[in-house]
């Protein structure tokens, strides 16, 4: 293991007042306690503790997240005697009132479960669809040339069908035993009675005005008067308040054939300028799959997630059985080990971009990218001592032909993690989200609409050759979201999962390498200064202790970019006790039964 008296350069936090990077990117002083101090002695000594590089321990449950709003309202349902399954519903909706550029009822998300009963992993998908009338041509222009990505995403045009209430629904009907109107009720009081403006939302506004004054709902909401709202704001969501009362009263069916349903539809498909093609057809035959747990071994554990449509975790597992064979002791700022982690990272992700998209619409070769024989093989590429000039993706193992051309598309952090164990030992570790920033902008009865179809390439072929992952009507996105629960001996240690767009992949697969590799906890391990690689480019957390490793990865043949690198980790390492941790870049928390 590297030494432990490293820790206070390698938890070195980025400098104040950096510029934005990308639509979810803050500054991390807008990350801090803030409006957040009045909530109580549990959630103030969770702050103190992230602020102090602490993890939060627990003996009984755990739940972690990126708003104390949020947090607070699982562990009030985990307190009670309420399952990770309940405990998910309550947090998800709070989110969605106080984080709602992140995820939201407009949205989808991907959940990893642990039943602590049968010992199984199971992994739902509540990711939007394609509408029906969709075509490959949706984000092309007359000529056939790939539009500008706000053009296409601000508008209607980019709205999927929403999956984010269904696998609610689906969560609380499979595992939840508290009563539902109940799991709703505190996000439904907050939205009456308001909620202080987060810096970090009221950052996050301030740089989106444009685009937010697009739809008069969403200019009225986040920017009353003309003018944005500030950090200290006090905000009511009335009209949020009454959708979840529809939420309590109906069901999913409230907006998969209700009036929530239809007012969805209206909203995309009147959107001024850009309208989109949603139907009432497509909300009515909406449906949470579940899938096989995609799972890989690493270093005597078993690291598993959700398979395509996402690529995170064939991506993650890739990364980690690419470095299985070498040592990776030295540390995250050792350049060595940089290099192999960041090349793995290439190689994955030139696998990810030839043959990752919806496997209900195009085979995806899972097991031979997985195989260890592959990984070993691909492996030899790594032992240079320099940057791969050059990455192709590989030929895994197929019974089907594998002629596919590389995607195109263009994937951008908005997101938000939640991992929960409950007493009885349940886990839960789910990724969610609308996509960009804001979404398409589009707002209906206090809820962002998710922008997620322009996950899809833009374009359908290249060459002639065609694009997994075109868009196609009923087609699911490619996402890189990468909830995970990590086990050993058959039993789980770790679940985990980051927004970030593609960079997820990276975040999470440094995390746990920094756990397993590098020996940190959980909140150590949500702390490590950003190294991540996904294309040649290594970007560096600008003002981090990375930006130590620019002259060595650039002697190694790397062009390194230091920016910043806004992830939100939410772990909870599960042992004898609990441990939680959450990323200091953001607001979250990490709150448990006997926390301290």
């Amino acid at each position: 293991m590297f030494h432990k008296s490293l820790l206070p350069l390698l938890l070195c936090l980025p400098l104040a007042g950096q510029a934005q990077q990308a639509a979810d990117a803050v500054a991390p002083e807008a990350a801090g306690a803030g409006s957040f101090t009045n909530m109580g002695p549990a959630v103030a000594a969770a702050l103190e503790a992230k602020a102090a590089g602490r993890p939060v321990m627990a003996a009984g449950w755990m739940v972690a997240a990126a708003s104390p709003h949020a947090v607070q309202a699982g562990a009030d349902v985990l307190a009670r005697g309420g399952a990770a399954a309940d405990a998910l519903v309550a947090v998800q909706v709070m989110l969605g009132l106080v984080e709602p550029q992140s995820s939201g009822l407009g949205g989808g998300a991907f959940l990893v479960w642990y039943d602590a009963a049968s010992g199984e992993v199971t992994t739902l998908d509540g990711r939007e669809t394609a509408p029906q009338a969709a075509t490959p041509r949706l984000f092309q222009d007359e000529s056939g040339a790939p539009l500008g990505f706000f053009d296409a995403v601000v508008g209607g045009r980019s709205v999927g069908t929403p999956g984010t209430p269904a696998l609610l629904a689906e969560v609380h009907a499979r595992w939840g035993t508290q009563d539902w109107a109940e799991l709703l009720a505190p996000a439904q009081r907050l939205a009456e009675t308001g909620f202080e403006v987060s810096p970090r939302l009221a950052g996050l506004i301030e740089g989106d005005q444009e685009r937010l004054q697009s739809d008069p709902e969403t200019a009225a909401y986040f920017m009353p008067g003309g003018t944005p709202l500030a950090a200290g704001d006090l905000l009511k969501n009335p009209a949020y308040a009454e959708t979840l009362q529809s939420f309590a009263e109906e069901g999913a069916d409230a907006f998969y054939g209700g009036d929530l349903g239809r007012a969805i539809v209206a909203k995309v498909q009147g959107a001024a300028g850009n309208p989109g093609v949603l139907s009432e057809v497509d909300l009515a035959i909406y449906r949470v799959k579940e899938r096989p747990a995609t799972c890989a071994p690493y270093r005597g554990h078993e690291v598993c997630g959700m398979g395509p449509p996402s690529s995170g975790a064939v991506a993650v597992g890739q990364i980690l059985g690419l470095l299985e064979g070498f040592d990776l002791s030295a540390g995250p700022l050792d350049p060595e080990v940089r290099r192999l982690m960041g090349d793995a990272a290439r190689l994955a992700f030139a696998d990810r971009g030839r043959y990752l998209a919806d496997s209900d619409f195009v085979p995806v070769p899972v097991e031979g990218l997985l195989d260890p024989a592959y990984l070993a093989a691909r492996a030899e590429e790594l032992k240079t001592g320099a940057a791969l000039e050059s990455v192709e993706p590989g030929e895994p193992a197929f019974d089907h032909a594998l002629n596919w051309a590389d995607d195109t598309s263009l994937e951008l952090p908005s997101t938000s993690h939640i991992s929960i164990v409950d007493g009885a030992g349940n886990v839960a570790s789910m990724t969610t989200t609308i996509e960009n920033g804001f979404g398409s902008r589009l707002m209906t009865n206090g809820f962002l609409l998710n922008n997620e179809l322009t996950d899809f390439s833009f374009r359908s072929h290249a060459d002639g050759v065609p694009i997994a992952n075109r868009v196609e009507p009923g087609k699911r996105p490619r996402s890189s979201m990468a909830p995970t629960i990590v086990l050993r001996d058959g039993a789980p240690v770790l679940a985990l999962g980051s927004p970030g767009g593609s960079r997820i992949i990276g975040y999470v697969s440094e995390a746990i390498v920094g756990v397993i590799d590098w020996g940190l906890d959980v909140q150590q391990a949500a702390q490590i200064p950003h190294a991540v690689n996904r294309f040649g480019t290594y970007d560096l957390e600008a003002g981090s202790a990375a930006v130590s490793l620019s002259e060595p990865l650039t002697a190694m043949g790397f062009e390194v970019n230091e920016r910043a690198l806004t992830s939100g980790l939410h772990l909870i390492g599960i042992g004898e006790r609990l441990s939680g941790g959450a990323d200091p870049r953001r607001e979250g928390i990490a709150l448990g039964k006997g926390g301290e």
